[in-house]
């Protein structure tokens, strides 16, 4: 009888054991102060939904998002299109399991400074000899898109095209640079901008729309194929399950997206093949 209180008593006295928590982050393709807020309310809805600690960790650049998943140091990310498929080939098994409603076809801006004089137009403008920034260099809509239908549309590469080119790591940065007039051109997450306009951002008055690109498929969460073994079997689907049921506008709005919906890898495949015609991925 001793012993078995003993070993009760031992048993109690014990630190619980550590649960595992769900670690994620998101291609910082906004300001951080905004990415900290919108993704720790994120952090919270899961953890409630899914009864596990879910925390968000924030990364310097899309590469390190990448990173951070092929490294285990995250197992679910928020990433662009072409990040997404960079995360995928760096974890084989991880799958993409939902994107927003919107990124069924996402677009991009081309924006202007007004005092160029550019203006909105059906067809491919005349950009040939302007300064022109992109935004990060493995961005969806910032780079990879706008690349593509720069050579598209000219059959010229960027560096042969503009009088110079530069790539300002975020999307609201891009609008900064071409609203202050250090690039007359830009390439841009539509939402990032219509968001600005829609805040009535000093920014958006001082650059237009030039030109809008053909729609293509883009964000996407991605998660590691290893999560089933470590939460249980079935995990990736409660995932997949709680982002498609978040319905809070305040949390949706954040991002901006009217909702979730189901996503899978091969939705992703247009992204891949213009990274590989690009020499951005093997």
């Amino acid at each position: 009888m001793r012993q078995i209180t003993t070993v009760l008593l031992a048993m109690l006295l014990a630190p619980a054991a550590t649960a595992e928590t769900l670690y994620f982050s998101a291609i910082p393709d906004d300001d951080e102060s905004r990415l900290v807020e919108r993704f720790s309310a994120v952090a919270d809805y899961l953890s409630d939904t899914l009864d596990v600690e879910v925390q968000y960790i924030p990364v310097k650049s899309y590469a390190a998002a990448v990173t951070a998943f092929a490294n285990d140091q995250i197992q679910l990310g928020w990433f662009g299109g072409l990040s997404g498929v960079q995360a995928r080939i760096a974890v084989p098994g991880s799958r993409a399991i939902a994107q927003g409603d919107e990124d069924e076809t996402f677009v991009s801006y081309f924006i202007a400074n007004t005092d160029t004089g550019l203006t909105l137009t059906d067809d491919f403008p005349d950009l040939a000899g302007r300064s022109f920034t992109f935004g990060a260099e493995t961005s969806t809509s910032g780079r990879l898109m706008p690349e593509f239908w720069i050579r598209e549309e000219t059959g010229q590469a960027p560096a042969d095209l503009f009088g110079s080119v530069g790539y300002s790591g975020d999307h609201g940065q891009t609008l900064r640079l071409v609203a202050s007039g250090a690039y007359e051109v830009g390439a841009l997450n539509y939402s990032v901008y219509d968001t600005a306009v829609a805040e009535g951002a000093p920014e958006a008055a001082r650059t237009t729309i030039i030109w809008e690109t053909p729609p293509y498929p883009d964000y996407n969460w991605t998660i590691r194929g290893d999560v089933d073994a470590r939460f249980g079997d079935g995990f990736a689907d409660r995932v997949q399950a709680a982002l498609i049921g978040m319905d809070d506008p305040a949390l949706l709005a954040s991002f901006p997206r009217t909702r979730f919906i189901a996503a899978d890898d091969a939705l992703y495949q247009p992204i891949a093949d213009t990274a590989r015609a690009l020499d951005l991925i093997d």
